[in-house]
This record gives structure tokens, C-alpha cells and sequence, in this order.
């Protein structure tokens, strides 16, 4: 019996004299693990005889609950203080700012993407979409590429695995499919109901959406994104063109000053053809339209090629028409000065929050958006 309060008064004191968490469970291990010296005890009393064990047995469960309760006891008091602790260190002081919100931004492609929407809404074209995934007919076909041309080539179009009927659908390499589906649909009216905006001629949209070429550097990327614009109506000609064009420009710009030349070129799908260029100023390590002696080709464009009115079912003797396309990164990066185009698909949180554009900005003047 002596030898029994002795260890409980030792265990209990060593209880509450623990300094923290990790000392307190060694003593639990030391007294009531598997192995501890009250345990050992417990497992004695097996060996004992029925008399001894009525004796000794409440004597040495009361020495197990006691030491228990002391180490539960001084447990709790040091969950206590650590709390304590915690909560002096880890306060909360309300009188200090609270900490900045990561916003999100507008991206450069889509800001810009929407300040060319609303010029050319504000000058009655509608909006016409379609699919990424397109056939050879509509991408190039219909839009007089001959069978060899270059552009029909791997190097510069991703095509498609065969499917079971042995076609091979491609990643469309311009919006211009879209200018053909809307033009069918003008002529006979069946085309699928995923092109949002067509009807009989005359026609007057814009097709803006991603592209997929074979192509990357600085001034190029796999996939980019397009806007171009389809007019179909009689009488028709290059002055419209024009005029449209440098409207834009100048609203794009957001400068009456921008001066504009038109080059003679090909494209397989428009006849005549032009590229058009800005006068611009490239002193400085920066490009600024409106001023300067330099010229920047931004875009291109011309009438629409008589065999794609007849692909579409439209009578090119009634019927005329303008096209153009233009690169909507890359006009974006030209506006707002981002000097790499892969920048922009880079996915840098640091360049976003340096480019991007912040939903509720005051609206531009030359647009009405933000």
C-alpha cells in the first residue's frame, strides 16, 4: 500500500510539474503505456491470488485512475496557456487596413475584341459566328483555294485524323467560313442554326473568333483570334471598302490623324485585292499611328471573288461585295503596347495585372466601353 501512494504522489507531481505537451505524453507512456509501471502492475494481478486480487485490485485501478486524471488535468490547463498564447500572438488588430483583394481584369484580346464590335455595330454590321472545327469545302474550297495551294498544307494548317467516312476536318485558319454560311443562308436559307446572324442579301456582318495556324514567333501564334467583314449588296465597290476601313481606324485609334495607303495584292477569295497600311512612327522603341513617316500593314481586304457568289448560290452580274480580315491580338498589342503576341497566352498573372483592363472603368470615349 505504501509502495502504491508513494508512485501515485511521485507520477501526479511529475503531472503537474510537466512543461509542455511532449513531456506530459511522455510520462503517459512511462506510466500507462503497454509497458508503463502502472500497466505492469495491472497485468500482475492475473498472477494473484482471488483474496490478494479484492485487495490489491481497487488499489491499483484507483493508483491508474488517479494518475490519468492528473495527466488529463494538466493536459487541459497546457491546451489552455497554448491557446492563450496563440491568441495574444495571433490578434486581430481592427484598426489596421484590411489586407488588398486580388481583382480579376478584362484581357487585352477581349477588350479590344469588344471596342471593334461596337465600331462596326455603330456602323450596321451584325455579328455571325461558327465553328472551330471546320471542313476542307468551307475553309478553303468554297473560298477559291485551288487544290495545291500552300495553305492546305500541314506545315500550315492542323488537320484532323480521317474520320469513318474518310474526311478529314481541319482547325479553321481564318473566320471566312462563317462569311460563307451566312451567304448560302442568304441564298437559299439552310445552313445550321448555330450561325447567329444571316439573311438574304444585302448582308453586312463581322465574324470574330479564334483561328489555328501552324505558326509561332514574336508577331505570331498558334492560335489567335480574327474579326473580318462581309458586305453584300448592288453596286458595291472599293470606295465602300475604303471608307470603312479608315472609319475604323480612325475610331480604333482613336485618332483623327491616322493616314492610310492601299497596296495591290492576292488573296484567292477577294478580287481585287489590297493590303492597307497606317502611316506610323516607330522612333522611340514604340510604334505610334497618327504621326511619323513609316507605314505598318495592319490588314487586308478586297472585292469578293465572283466564283465564291456563284459557290453560294448568289448571281455576281446582281450582286457585289467587300471582305476584310483583321488580327484582333495583334491590333490590340499595337493599340496598348504589348511587344510579344505569346505574352498574351502565356497565362503570367503578373502580365495580366499590367495589361488587363478592369471591368468598371470609366468608358472610352472613342467607344463607350470600358
Amino acid at each position: 500500500m505504501t509502495d502504491l501512494n508513494r508512485l501515485q504522489a511521485e507520477l501526479t507531481v511529475r503531472a503537474a510539474a510537466a512543461k509542455d505537451s511532449a513531456e506530459l505524453e511522455a510520462l503517459r507512456v512511462e506510466a500507462l503505456g503497454k509497458a508503463g509501471s502502472v500497466s505492469e502492475l495491472l497485468k500482475g494481478l492475473g498472477k494473484m491470488s482471488p483474496d490478494e486480487r479484492r485487495e490489491q485490485g481497487p488499489l491499483i485501478n484507483g493508483l491508474r485512475d488517479a494518475v490519468a486524471a492528473a495527466i488529463a488535468a494538466r493536459k487541459a490547463e497546457l491546451e489552455a496557456a497554448e491557446l492563450d498564447a496563440r491568441l495574444a500572438a495571433e490578434h486581430v488588430d481592427l484598426t489596421l487596413p484590411a489586407p488588398p483583394q486580388r481583382r480579376g481584369h478584362v484581357h487585352p484580346t477581349m477588350q479590344t475584341m469588344d471596342e471593334m464590335i461596337a465600331i462596326f455595330a455603330e456602323m450596321g454590321f451584325a455579328l455571325a459566328e461558327g465553328p472551330d472545327i471546320e471542313d476542307d469545302f468551307h475553309n478553303f474550297t468554297a473560298l477559291n483555294f485551288p487544290p495545291k495551294h500552300p495553305a492546305r498544307e500541314m506545315h500550315d494548317t492542323f488537320w484532323l485524323p480521317q474520320d469513318a467516312s474518310g474526311e478529314r476536318k481541319l482547325l479553321r485558319t481564318h473566320t471566312s467560313p462563317v462569311q460563307i454560311r451566312v451567304m448560302q443562308r442568304g441564298a437559299n436559307h439552310d445552313v445550321p442554326s448555330w450561325v447567329a446572324s444571316g439573311q438574304a442579301p444585302p448582308i453586312r456582318v463581322i465574324v470574330p473568333g479564334r483561328v489555328y495556324r501552324s505558326d509561332s514567333d514574336a508577331t505570331h501564334t498558334p492560335m489567335f483570334h480574327q474579326m473580318e467583314g462581309l458586305v453584300i449588296d448592288r453596286a458595291i465597290h472599293m470606295g465602300h471598302l475604303k471608307w470603312t476601313l479608315e472609319t475604323f481606324c480612325r475610331r480604333f485609334f482613336e485618332t483623327e490623324a491616322v493616314v492610310t495607303r492601299f497596296r495591290p495584292h492576292h488573296f484567292p477569295f477577294t478580287e481585287p485585292s489590297a493590303e492597307m497600311d497606317v502611316q506610323c512612327d516607330r522612333s522611340g522603341g514604340s510604334i505610334k499611328i497618327g504621326e511619323g513617316s513609316d507605314w505598318l500593314e495592319i490588314l487586308g481586304g478586297g472585292m469578293v471573288h465572283p466564283n465564291i457568289l456563284r459557290t453560294c448560290g448568289l448571281d455576281p452580274d446582281e450582286w457585289q461585295g467587300f471582305a476584310f480580315g483583321l488580327g484582333v491580338d495583334r491590333l490590340g498589342a499595337l493599340k496598348y503596347g504589348m511587344p510579344d503576341l505569346r505574352d498574351m497566352f502565356a497565362g503570367d498573372v503578373r502580365w495580366i495585372e499590367h495589361y488587363g483592363f478592369s471591368a468598371f472603368a470609366a468608358p472610352s470615349p472613342a467607344t463607350g466601353l470600358s
